[in-house]
């Protein structure tokens, strides 16, 4: 078994007042949660652990096992938490629904807990499962597998420190202390497509998957070094909602078209990247007759020595300006004192045409074209301004395709990405030692 120093030493724990361990009650969360008990026994300054366990609702056990939960951490003075999942279920995609909803609820309560630190189990079982199903239908990047640290909604990270670990190690771990835990009876039911991976996987094939994913994680994280260069040096934000790649750039085969994925999918707000192939006949296209475009959302213009890039028109939301919202996948908008009246809508061509833009090297249409699709302040049918001018509301970009899951093999392109469109940088993955080189 490695050692809990072994595990945990690498987590920047200096300045943090506490933690959180995702304890489900299986064997892999509670191997965490005592192993990880273990090592903050060790330091000399360490923040308190709080156990929170996330209840589904969607069998009938769950709600004891998570009781067994708080009384395994009470018994060792570990304070525990027990989230539900409320409300109705979807009919299909429950999975990934439970998933979304997981993340939330150990994100608010790290919130709650003043901390920007989540835990939790993942190994490397996990992690070869993970690869052969992404490999088996051709995701490309998304063998990488498991990132080692995961940043939820810009502000809360969720740290694997159990991905060099084995399953089976960690239940001889738990033997040896005489600690039972829970099964998933979906861990083996057929009808789940992990399941029927987990079932199928010998020694000699798990081994092969986690080095694929080693050298799949290599890769992305140097195609995302690349990307992070070209942005930092070839693109450019004439204003606010229009970005611009330089048509140097942009015929790099490989990097280049990486980093016009990326910057297509800022520019619509998209929470994915776009399809690979797709992007690449778009952007032949384009650069073959100057032609202009549409994919993702957005229209791509060819002008002189640039690509431009802005937001189509079509399908803006408008939403009612609260405390804190997310509008268009683009902006995180918030304001102290919302009116109950005042609504985020598009800006509209009608007033974007009536502004007085500076002299620029850009196009008149395309800078006018792309202020029509950014947020602005409205009451009734009345166009109160643009929201970034708006005083007392915060207009922060996001990163798309990473705003709401950032994984630590994308930080170095996200970062350039934040960087052009004048966002706050995101904060330094929490790690010190050979987990962080790609900070």
């Amino acid at each position: 078994m490695p050692e809990p120093g072994a595990l945990f030493s690498d987590i920047r724990l200096a300045g943090r007042r506490s933690l959180i361990a995702a304890v489900s009650g299986g064997g892999d969360s509670l191997a965490l949660l005592l192993l990880l008990h273990d090592y903050l026994k060790c330091l000399p300054e360490r923040p308190s652990l709080v156990a929170v366990t996330v209840d589904h609702g969607l069998r009938s056990e769950s709600a004891a096992e998570a009781r067994a939960v708080g009384e395994l951490a009470a018994a060792r003075g570990i304070a525990h938490r027990t989230l539900r999942w409320e409300g109705a279920k979807p009919a299909s995609g429950i999975s990934v629904a439970a998933r979304e909803a997981r993340f939330s609820l150990l994100a608010h309560a790290a919130r709650q807990a003043g901390t920007d630190m989540v835990l939790t189990a993942h190994t490397a079982d996990d992690q070869a499962e993970t690869v052969a199903m992404r490999s088996s239908r051709g995701q490309g990047r998304g063998t990488a597998g498991i990132a080692p640290a995961t940043l939820y909604d810009g502000d809360v990270w969720f740290l694997r420190p159990l991905l060099q670990a084995r399953r089976a190690t960690l239940r001889a771990f738990l033997r040896e202390r005489d600690i039972g835990w829970f099964e998933d009876p979906s861990n083996r039911d057929a009808r789940f497509e992990r399941a029927r991976v987990r079932l199928s996987l010998d020694e000699a094939r798990t081994q092969l998957l986690l080095g694929e994913a080693r050298d799949a994680q290599r890769r992305r994280e140097e195609e995302g070094r690349s990307a992070a260069h070209l942005i930092r040096n070839y693109a450019q934000q004439p204003v606010p909602g229009l970005l611009r790649f330089s048509l140097q750039a942009a015929s790099d085969p490989e990097a280049g078209l990486y980093t016009f994925r990326i910057l297509l999918a800022a520019a619509g707000g998209a929470s994915h990247l776009p399809d690979e192939e797709r992007s690449a006949e778009i952007l032949r296209h384009v650069l073959a007759d100057g032609r202009r475009a549409s994919l993702s959302r957005v229209i791509m213009t060819r002008k002189g020595d640039w690509l431009y890039l802005h937001r189509e028109l079509r399908n803006l939301p408008e939403k009612p300006l609260v405390r804190e919202l997310v509008w268009d996948g683009r902006y995180r908008i918030s304001t102290e004192s919302p009116e109950p009246d005042t609504r985020i809508a598009p800006f509209g061509t009608v007033n974007a045409a009536a502004l007085d833009l500076p002299a620029a090297d850009t196009p008149t249409h395309l800078l006018l074209s792309a202020q029509a699709a950014e947020p602005a302040a409205w009451v009734g049918d009345q166009c109160v301004g643009l929201a970034q001018q708006m005083k007392g509301i915060a207009l922060r970009p996001l990163a798309a395709p990473w705003a709401k899951l950032l994984p630590s093999f994308d930080l170095a392109p996200a970062a350039a990405l934040l960087g052009l469109m004048h966002g706050e940088p995101p904060p330094a993955l929490p790690f010190d030692g050979h987990k962080g080189h790609n900070e």
